[in-house]
Parts: C-alpha cells; structure tokens; sequence
C-alpha cells in the first residue's frame, strides 16, 4: 500500500503541507469494477490511489467506449476539478480491489494557493498526462484516419500550456531562494495564483470548445475602463518578461459592459501572448478605443511584420495556422466564440506599413 508522502502528486511537500492533506482527505475502499465516477458527474474532488488499479474511459462519437489509461497506487486522477470547476470528462472504474483517497477540490485549491511546489507538480503532471492521453488517442484514431486533426490539437494544447507552466517554473524558485525577502515571496505566490487560473480559465474553454456545446457567459456590471485598467496591470509583468510593452494610447471609455470577467480575460491574453509570439524581439502592443454608437470597439496593435492579406479570410478558422510551427489558431477561434458569446464581433486587419491589427466590440449595457 503507497502512502500519500510517497505518491508523484505530494512526495514534495512539506510534512506540514501533507499533514493538512491527511487531515482533509477520506479514505475509500472499493471491490473490482465498481464506477467512482461518471462522465458528466460533478467535479467534486481529486483521488490517489494507494493500492489496486483503475481505468479511465471516455465514450466517443458514435458511442464506441475507448480506455484512455491505466492507473496504479501512486498515481492520481480527477485533477480536471481542480482547475475548471467542470464535471467529469471522463468515468473512472476499478479494475481491481481498490483503495483511494479522496481529496475534496476546495481543500486542495486552498493548499495550492500556498504551496508553489504542489501547483508546479500539479501543472507538470497534468501536462504529461495530456501527452500521454493524447499519445493513445493519436493511436487510436490512426485507425480511423484521423491522425492529423488529433495531433494538431495535442500540439496546440502543449503550446498554450508553455508559457504559464514557465512562469509558474521561475516564480517557484524565486519563492524557494533563500534570500528571497517576503515581499519577493508574496509577489511570485500571487504570480503562481494567477497562472493557475489562467490554466483553469484556458482548460475550461478547451474542454467546452471540443465538446461542442453551446456556451453562456455568467455577466457582471462592470465600468469597462476601471476593467481594462485593472486587468493590464495584471498581465504587464508577464508581457515585460517577454519583453514587451503594453501601451494605451487612449483612455478606454468610461461606460457600463455586460461582460463574463474569465472569459474576457482569455480574448486580451491570447492577443498579446500572439503578438508576442511574432516579436521574438521585443514591441509594443498597444489598445485604442472608440465609442461607435451603443458599442465599445477595443483595437489591439502590435509593432510586428503584420498579417499576410491573403490570411485574413481563414484567420479564425479552427485549427489554422499561419507562421507559428507549434501553433493551431484554436486560439483565435475560441476568442472569436467569446467575443460573440458577449453579442460582438471581431477581426483582424492588414495594412500597410502596420503590424498585426484586431479590434472586437462590446455592447455597452442598457
């Protein structure tokens, strides 16, 4: 039987990080194939295995029933609930006499926001369980011809990864340095909180953009400049550390939007993470607004090499990409279903002697 201090997902913590692990974790015993749980139930928690073996399964199209893998004592499964708050993408069954602990998700997401060593073990290991999903369904669906579809999409989930599981790295070690001051320490923390929540955020959107569903938006009143203030502040240190600048080049107007504050958030970080994806260099990205009748028009500029004309057309596709080896322009795609999931629209202009341009409009509310 394997101990909680001696699985993949805790062996770094702390005794006294594990101690409110222990405390707050339910053990459970199980017989052979019995469901823990099924795809579409709540997202309540996470499991350890400490002795036995589970398979987790997911239904395709068409209803056929395919094993995503296989899972002995050490491992851990159910982590999708820590980070999207969604219900179950997939059923976990017992294949043998099984003992598990239950962690609920409230006590974990608590521990995470205290403890960079669980979110960094946390991300990677999330990350190369991806690989590996992907790897099996890339065999699965060679079968079926579509080998291409999938493994864009594997490739495009990996680069979106990249870059907060990077800073979620670097703000680990800065939180681990011994002459790191407090305020140093309370800096990355807070820097790891919302790297955590932007994996949540793009999770929750990847997750709901492939199952197909409709998606809603849960609006809050906001003032839109005290909002777009706000949330540049937050996102300017990570673009400084790609070595560029937001810029405003004026003031955003003053009006009421019905706006989902996650989901906006996604738009504003996946254009300036692009821009900064065709600046190896370093630029500037910069915001202007205008008031266009009952609409707020955001524009987005980089000082880039700009957009090809002949792209235009296909920009928002799913799954097209143009000059970025290990992207997919899922990206894209998504900010285009929120943007009109909050009743605008958005698009990308070439002119010339410009870099790359997109505006997108907000209806201001009544």
């Amino acid at each position: 039987m394997v101990g909680l201090e001696q699985t993949r997902l805790f062996s770094t913590l702390s005794a006294a990080e594990l101690q409110i692990v222990r405390q707050n974790s339910v053990q459970r015993e199980h017989p052979a194939d019995f469901v823990i749980f099924r795809e579409g139930d709540p997202g309540d928690g996470l499991y350890v295995i400490s002795e036995g073996q589970v398979q987790i399964s997911a239904l395709l199209e068409g209803g056929e029933r395919r094993v995503l893998g296989r899972l002995g004592p050490g491992d851990f499964f159910g982590e999708m609930a820590l980070l999207d708050d969604g219900s179950r993408s997939a059923t976990a069954t017992t294949e043998q006499p099984s003992v598990l602990h239950f962690v609920p998700r409230e006590s974990l997401v608590s521990l995470l926001e205290t403890s960079p060593r669980l979110a960094v073990r946390l991300m990677r290991e999330f990350s190369l369980r991806m690989r590996e999903f992907n790897r099996r369904y890339v065999q699965e669906v060679l079968q079926a011809e579509r080998l291409t579809l999938v493994g864009r999409f594997a490739r495009s989930i990996v680069h979106d990864f990249k870059n907060p599981l990077n800073v979620i790295g670097l703000a680990a070690e800065l939180v681990n340095m011994e002459k790191a001051t407090p305020e140093m320490r309370k800096t990355a923390t807070a820097r790891i909180r919302r790297q955590v929540d932007r994996l949540g955020n793009m999770i929750s959107e990847l997750l709901e953009f492939t199952r197909g569903t409709p998606q809603s938006i849960v609006p809050e009143r906001l003032e839109y400049a005290a909002y777009v203030r706000e949330l540049l502040e937050e996102l300017e240190p990570d673009a400084k550390d790609k070595r560029v600048t937001l810029v405003l080049r004026n003031d955003p107007p003053q009006k009421p939007v019905l706006i989902d504050r996650k989901r906006l958030h996604h738009v504003f970080t996946n254009l300036i993470n692009n821009a900064a994806d065709v600046m190896p260099n370093g630029g500037e990205v910069i915001f202007s607004f205008e008031q266009i009748d009952s609409e707020i028009v955001t524009t987005v500029e980089d000082t880039g090499p700009g957009i090809p004309p002949e792209i235009l057309p296909r920009l928002f596709e799913n799954f097209a990409t143009f000059g970025k080896p290990n992207g997919t322009g899922l990206g894209l795609s998504i900010c285009k279903r929120i943007v009109e999931d909050h009743k605008g629209w958005i698009r990308a202009k070439s002119e010339p002697n410009r870099g790359g341009l997109f505006c997108f409009s907000l209806p201001i509310a009544p």
